[in-house]
């Protein structure tokens, strides 16, 4: 019995695929290497100790999804594989739509006819758009998502909440804030292809002296400093809520289960104040400029987790600056790939 975790060289894709390994799953990977490179199933290997079975293919193509599962006894799948940078949904909406939706459908459809359950959505805390209070709940309403991106993961919500009452499966959408940092080993981490979307890659490129300066969009936002704030989350704390997700799941004995669940630490961090602790916590100097506010960025966004913790056995444990020592270092072995 297998777990498909679909976009798993990704970034919290490795990370998850490893803790999986670590509780003794047996992992198959699919990833089109859109976002991601083939050296990371080799650094998954070495952080494990195992070898999980890989597919480098595009999700779009169905018939490759039927051979896979022909080919392998799965027992549910965890979902990373999409496009995710907000500015570039709001420049390519029409890519962001077919990428992150066709792909789910094909799986889905595949997975109905085989009758296989236990499904874990990657989904954000951007199905919330700009929520009317603060901290986040699961009972928050959803508003129109400020951008594609985050439309596409309302979307696909609610296919999959569709598709388990209809077909009688268990699903989980798993709603993270912001995902940061790298594994111990520094082994693992995110690699944005070109230029990072997001801050802390932008923030250890700036500090590589790979980008000149870091642009902070926006000073102007109603927050103590004027810059955006959110609930940056811990990589490898993250990738453990998958598994305890996943567990949860397949140890119900209810046909039909739709999870949710908020994925934070519960307190918002400003721009400003993630360069701070990085600059702290490495003793280096981050170089800066204030531009425009970006298309489709929300002003503040932090979670409430308390469902995750009462439910899932789960927290958010470590600090912002162990979470930002971890990116150095992984920026640092980065370099010594070149």
């Amino acid at each position: 019995m297998a777990i498909l975790v679909t976009g798993g060289l990704g970034y919290i894709g490795s990370h998850t695929v490893v803790e999986l390994l670590q509780n003794d799953f047996e992992v198959v990977i699919v990833d089109d290497l859109s976002n991601s490179e083939r050296f990371i199933l080799e650094n998954i290997e070495k952080v494990s100790g195992k070898k999980p079975t890989f597919y480098p293919f595009d999700l779009k193509r169905r018939e490759l999804i039927k051979q896979l599962l022909d080919a392998h006894y799965i027992e549910g799948c965890i979902n990373f594989a999409a496009f995710k940078a907000v500015g570039e949904s709001q420049e390519k909406p029409l890519d962001y739509y077919e990428n992150n939706l066709f792909t789910l459908v094909n799986l889905l459809q595949e997975f109905k006819e085989r009758n296989i359950s236990n499904f874990i959505f990657s989904s954000s805390c951007t199905v919330y758009g700009q929520a009317d209070q603060q901290p986040i709940d699961e009972n928050t309403p959803l508003k129109l998502p400020e951008s594609s991106y985050g439309k596409t993961k309302q979307m696909g919500e609610e296919i999959l909440k569709d598709f388990a009452i209809a077909h009688a499966k268990r699903v989980s959408l798993l709603r993270y804030f912001n995902p940061i940092g790298a594994h111990p080993t520094a082994l693992l981490g995110e690699l944005p292809i070109g230029i990072p979307n997001n801050l802390v890659p932008f923030v250890t490129q700036t500090a590589a002296g790979i980008r000149e300066k870091l642009n902070i969009w926006g000073n102007d936002y109603p927050t103590e400093d004027g810059t955006a704030v959110r609930d940056y989350i811990y990589v490898v704390d993250l990738a453990k809520a998958h598994v305890k997700a996943l567990q949860k799941l397949m140890n119900t004995k209810e046909e039909t289960k739709i999870d949710m669940y908020n994925l934070g630490t519960g307190k918002g961090s400003s721009v400003l104040e993630v360069v701070h602790a990085f600059e702290s916590a490495n003793q280096i100097k981050v170089p800066y400029q204030i531009c425009d506010r970006r298309a489709g960025d929300i002003t503040i966004a932090y979670a409430n987790p308390e469902k995750a913790e009462k439910e899932l056995g789960w927290k958010a444990e470590t600090t912002l600056q162990e979470a930002l020592k971890s990116t150095w270092k992984w920026q640092k072995y980065l370099e010594t790939r070149k």
